[in-house]
This record gives C-alpha cells, structure tokens and sequence, in this order.
C-alpha cells in the first residue's frame, strides 16, 4: 500500500489547521450543567474518542493480528523486535511488498488500532476492494493526485487518541533492496498531532511476496526502532529505518547442519525415491510406517512436503496391492511388530465390510500391512480393495505430511534445534508404537 505526492504548500497547511480551529470554536454546547459551565469542549470529546471509540476497534485490531500473525507462520514465519512506545505515533517503514501491511498489522500491538495509509486510487477505487481494505488492513485512503495533505492531517485526532498511524514515506514498492527518499507528508501529522515518529525496519518481504513476483515461503522479521521527535526531517527518519532494514538483513538464521543435509536429500530425487521405498515396504514387511520418514523430512524441508507425501502415498498402495496378491497366492511374509489379537480384529471386520473395513487403519494402530494380507486372504476383489485403501491412506498420509509441514514452518526459527527435535521425535515414536503393540496383545 502506497501514498504519493504528500506534499503541500505551507499556505495550505495553515488553512487546514485555521478551520479545525474554527470547527472547534464554532461547534454549538449542549450544555446541561449550572451557567456558565460547558459540558462539550474539546477536551472531553477527545476523552470520548480516547476511551469509547479505540476500545470498540481494539477487538477487530487484534483479530486483524491474530489473522495476518497466522498468515504469515504458516508462509515462513514472523519475528518481531522492539514495541511501540505508550500512546498514539506515526509509525514509517521501509517498502518493498504488498506483504509488509500484513507483516506491521501482525507485529504492531492492537492496543495501539494501527491504521494503514493505503493509496486512494488502487485500494479504494471500487467498494469491495474498499471494504477488504478497510477490514482487513484497516486502511484508510490517502490520494495521491492532490489532496493528500489533507488525508493525512484528518488522522491527527486519531493520533491523539492514542492510536498509530503507519505510512510508508517512500511512495511506492523498491525493488532492489534499498531504501528511497522519503517524502515529508508522515512528519507534518506527526508535528500537527504532537506524537512521535516511529522507524521501523522490515525485511523477508521481498522475498515471500516479489514486486510482481509471486508468493512463496520466507521468514518476515519487523524490527521497531526507537522514537524520534515530530520535529525530525524525512531525512532523519529515513536514515533511521534504512538502519533498521540493513541490521535486520544481516541477521543471519541459525540452523541445524543435520537439518540442511535433510532438507537437501528430501528435496531432491533420492528423496522421493526413499519414500516411496519405505512406504511400499511398509506395506509388505517392513515395521516403521512411512509417516515417521514424513515427520523427518516434511519438518526439514516444508516445500517438498506434498511432493513426499504423494509419493508415500502412492508407494503405500503400490506395496498394499503386491501384499493382496501375495497372500492371495498362499505367500506369508514376515510381520513385526504385529499381534494375533490385531489380525482376528481385521478379519471380523472385512467378514462384515469387505474392502471398506481398511478404513478403520488410519486410527485403530494396526498396521497397513496387515490389512493388506488379511484382504488377499479374505479373496477381496483387487478393484474393491485398490479404491478404499486409496483413500484411506491418502487421508492418512497426507494430513500427517502437511502437518509437520506447518510444524516446519511454525518453528522455522529454531531451526538450529532440529537434532533435538529427531531426538524427541524417537523417543516419543518408540514409546507410541510399544504402546499400540501393547494395547493389541
């Protein structure tokens, strides 16, 4: 969100603020105390703005929060550093995606109602993109072909009831990384409100949402400076944020070396190869279902996760199929980890169910590849058996992909904890499979 051509001639500026005067000094009482004694001035409607009207918008701000703060985990994952100082200031931040609105919206605090300068001629020139701007990013319009001044300085009320106001005063998306000159329209609201200005750096952006790119996955941090006085320059404050976007950069991510060998193992070809291997010999012989290869490497690399999933799925129903024949033929393979009590459970369900008994397995614990040869033994027919435990499998394996998926780009900041996490993983994978294994004897 953009606003240009915030500057205007200091003759205007002084006329703007002559009429508030005149409004203010004209506006009749209603007075209904003893004579001589006002009950409406100035002063107490702005108690009424500071106590009424942000506690009616403090429930929709921290919505707003809550949806872009989850938006933005499940895209990579949002950091942020700083807080804003206690009452109303104008918050300026480097621009270079349509993705840092959402990025201030997830950071800033909802106490403050931060309200977004957004370009009258884009986001406001049609009623439903006005009203996905207004309740989405609570935006507000400022035009950029005259009269912009004015929207900015009809925010000043707004500031002194102690809310925050972000514009971005470069006036328009960069695209190579720096920060541009900033127009001085941000610091005459903060002068004419008597507030701070706020620097604050963004970075990740760029790179989860491109000038004229398209989305992808990328941690966003926000960092929030110290305040400047409303009489600070544009220089000023750019100076200010362009050392915050450039500490924020350099910051390197601390990561795992085990996570990085996973990450580029499961992204490539071996990757899949593997988990179409495990997967179908999971559903031979094999002990380790293929959703623990999933936990792995959809927690290491996020992006592959469905591309693995798949495959595990498509193995699973490969090797399901090569058992179904096989003990159709008489042919007993080794079965670990398995029970006589989980084998009779099976076989009275598909005396009831036939083909649609394998439903059961994504939440009973028996394995799939028991399923699989009590189908053959049981004489299912193979077109029967192919289109249950598809999609019984599938729900299973690709729910439990995408998962750790998230789980992946939820803690993508810890990532440095990852041989910690395969530790825990173990640990609570062997206590769960010896406790299905007990619980079937």
């Amino acid at each position: 969100m953009t606003a240009r051509g915030w500057r205007r001639p200091t003759r205007e500026l002084a006329r703007v603020r002559t009429r508030e005067r005149t409004l203010r000094d004209t506006e009749p009482s209603t007075s209904h105390g003893p004579a001589g004694a006002p009950e409406h001035s100035p002063t107490a409607g702005r108690g009424l703005v500071e106590e009424e009207r942000p506690a009616r918008s403090r429930v929709a701000s921290a919505l707003r929060r809550a949806l872009w703060w989850t938006v933005l985990t499940l895209t990579g994952g949002v950091e942020r550093r700083g807080r804003l100082p206690r009452g109303g200031c104008v918050v300026v931040a480097n621009h270079s995606s349509h993705a840092d609105t959402a990025a201030l919206l997830a950071a800033l605090d909802a106490r403050h109602t931060p309200l977004i300068g957004a370009a009258a001629d884009y986001w406001f020139a049609s009623r439903w993109r006005s009203r996905i701007c207004r309740r989405l990013a609570a935006g507000f319009p400022l035009r950029r072909t005259g009269g912009g001044m004015g929207d900015l300085l009809s925010m000043a009320e707004e500031l002194r009831a102690g809310r925050a106001v972000v514009l971005f005063p470069e006036g328009t998306r960069g695209s190579n990384g720096s920060v541009g000159a900033f127009h001085r329209g941000a610091l005459v609201l903060a002068q004419s409100a008597g507030v701070p200005v706020v620097p604050v750096g963004i970075a990740g952006t760029d790179r989860l949402l491109p000038k004229h790119g398209r989305l992808r996955s990328s941690l966003v941090r926000v960092r929030i400076g110290a305040p400047l006085p409303s009489t600070a320059t544009p220089e000023e404050a750019r100076d200010e944020v362009a050392a915050l976007h450039r500490r924020t950069n350099a910051e390197s991510l601390r990561d795992s070396g085990v996570r990085r060998w996973v990450a580029s193992r499961a992204a490539s070809r071996w990757g899949l190869l593997i988990a179409f291997g495990w997967a179908f010999a999971e559903a031979l012989s094999w002990p380790l279902m293929p959703e623990l290869l999933l936990a792995i490497a959809c927690t290491a690399a996020p992006r592959a996760a469905l591309r693995l999933s798949a495959t595990a799925w498509a193995g699973s129903i490969a090797g399901a199929l090569l058992a179904l024949q096989l003990a159709a033929a008489g042919t007993a393979l080794p079965a670990p980890l398995t029970t006589d009590r989980m084998r009779a459970e099976v076989r009275q369900q598909l005396v009831t169910e036939s083909a649609d008994a394998v439903r059961h397995q994504p939440w009973n614990g028996v394995p799939f590849k028991v399923y699989a040869a009590e189908a053959g033994r049981a004489g299912v027919p193979v077109d029967d058996w192919l289109l249950a435990s598809a999609g019984a499998r599938g729900s299973r394996t690709l729910t439990v992909g995408l998962a750790f998926a998230a789980l992946g780009l939820l803690l993508r900041r810890y990532r440095r904890f990852y041989g910690t996490y395969l530790v825990v993983l173990a640990g609570a994978f062997t206590v769960g499979l010896s406790l299905i294994v007990i619980g079937w004897q």
